[in-house]
């Protein structure tokens, strides 16, 4: 029974809500129920796409459990921590079925970066995304320094990264980095009624569509 992330699915699209209060945070616990949802739902034939979100309105994901990083002694130990990550995230990006952020609430540090890991990206309007690792002397650990570029542009990430500035709903609509901004209590109907729509296409097809855009 996985604690922090829950798992439901209808009309073959898997829903994966993070659910770990009060800005669902992603500690190392919650980093291994999401691993395992992903292991359940990719390898699930009935899923045909996948939508991520966040519980309660207030965020998607705020990033990393900042509390964890003062059991970081050692340069091993911050290697780990960030290849814990990134693994995790490449699973998602290099899935073989589609997967959709709900951007219900603040995306940063972390939550920006597994937002970026997947394929397809609804936002609401008042939620706001950003990298602000900056801020506290670290940087982009889980993929962002890579995904945002391709997202947005080198020079834009470049100073997004370097400033630890965050941005609207629609600036991040602007820079192509999200798909569509909705009024934010439809964030989650609108990510799922996308899933279902893609659900109907061809397994195969999908794939290799998925494969050749790459």
């Amino acid at each position: 029974e996985r604690q922090f992330v829950k798992a439901t699915t209808e009309d073959r699209v898997a829903t994966l809500t993070i659910d770990h209060p009060p800005v669902n945070a992603l500690n190392a616990a919650t980093l291994a129920d999401l691993n395992a949802a992903l292991d359940e739902v990719i390898g699930n034939p009935e899923v045909k796409a996948v939508v991520i979100t966040g519980a309660g309105q207030l965020a998607f994901v705020a990033g990393a459990d900042i509390n964890e990083f003062t059991t970081i002694k050692s340069a091993q130990q911050a290697v780990e921590a960030a290849r814990r990550g990134q693994s995790v995230f490449t699973k998602i990006e290099n899935a073989p079925k589609p997967f959709i952020a709900a951007i219900n609430g603040v995306a940063l540090g972390g939550g920006m970066e597994l937002a970026m890991a997947c394929h397809l990206r609804i936002i609401g309007d008042r939620a706001r995304m950003g990298q602000p690792e900056i801020n506290l002397g670290i940087i982009p650990g889980w993929g962002g320094t890579q995904r945002l570029p391709r997202l947005v542009g080198r020079a834009k990430a470049i100073e997004l990264i370097l400033t630890g500035d965050q941005i609207t709903a629609q600036e991040a609509y602007r820079l192509n980095l999200v798909n569509k901004v909705v009024p934010g209590g439809e964030v989650l109907k609108t990510a799922r009624d996308l899933g279902r729509k893609i659900a109907q296409k061809g397994a195969l097809t999908m794939k290799a569509a998925m494969t050749t855009a790459e």
